[in-house]
């Protein structure tokens, strides 16, 4: 299978742009990629939005994705302050807060949820995503849960089993508050990264997946 990378201008860092629901949906969707290139990248940049989330879950996010990016790649969290589950009835304040997001220097790769997400906040943020971000890459991650709703990605990342544990030691270690829910488990982290590296024949067995609605194919070598 023909592996794609991101290029960039290499004299400077590559921009991420990670932006969920909730508190850990970051972490769950695209951590281990999100660990993998702070280990390949020289120079990388993440910022990363959360919507809704409480003081004490909010300390659990900016402690997960330290632990994911380290101290030597840029490290932004923006926090919303919505109410959690109530985001169609917060569309306003939504929107607001995205039309900020456009003052930031330009991602060259944003993920975020996936479009047809069984959850409504998921789902809401999908639509602002595209509607704010019109020229960019955009990835969306997928979030295990009780509604499932999980369908094929068309676009993988295979990471090494280090940076799946690495995702999985984060989330762990970090959201205290979310370990004693049933589908909080690590099993289930590596359990669907093993069965998305199986799709994909990810080198390690491991690999999270995305959806890519719309890439842009550059043939020169």
């Amino acid at each position: 299978m023909l592996d794609l990378s991101f290029s960039v201008n290499p004299r400077r860092a590559l921009r991420v742009l990670c932006i969920g629901a909730h508190c850990d949906d970051i972490e769950i969707g695209c951590g281990a990629t999100l660990a993998a290139l702070r280990r390949e990248r020289k120079r990388l940049e993440v910022r990363w939005v959360v919507l809704s989330g409480a003081d004490d879950r909010r300390r659990e996010s900016t402690a997960a994705m330290r632990a994911l990016l380290g101290p030597r790649a840029f490290n932004e969290g923006i926090f919303g302050g919505l109410r959690d589950g109530y985001l169609p009835a917060q569309y306003a304040a939504a929107k607001e807060l995205f039309e900020t997001l456009k003052s930031l220097p330009a991602p060259d790769v944003i993920f975020s949820h996936e479009r047809g997400d069984r959850h409504q906040d998921h789902r809401g943020i999908s639509e602002l995503v595209w509607s704010t971000f019109r020229d960019h890459a955009i990835f969306e991650y997928e979030i295990p849960k009780w509604d499932g709703g999980l369908g094929t990605p068309n676009v993988y990342c295979p990471v090494s089993r280090r940076d799946a544990e690495a995702k999985v030691a984060a989330l762990m270690r970090a959201h205290a508050s979310q370990v004693g829910k049933d589908w909080f488990k690590p099993e289930v982290f590596l359990g669907f990264m093993r069965l998305r590296g199986v799709e994909c024949r990810s080198p390690s067995g491991y690999a999270e997946g995305f959806y890519g609605h719309k890439l842009r194919l550059a043939v020169q070598p």
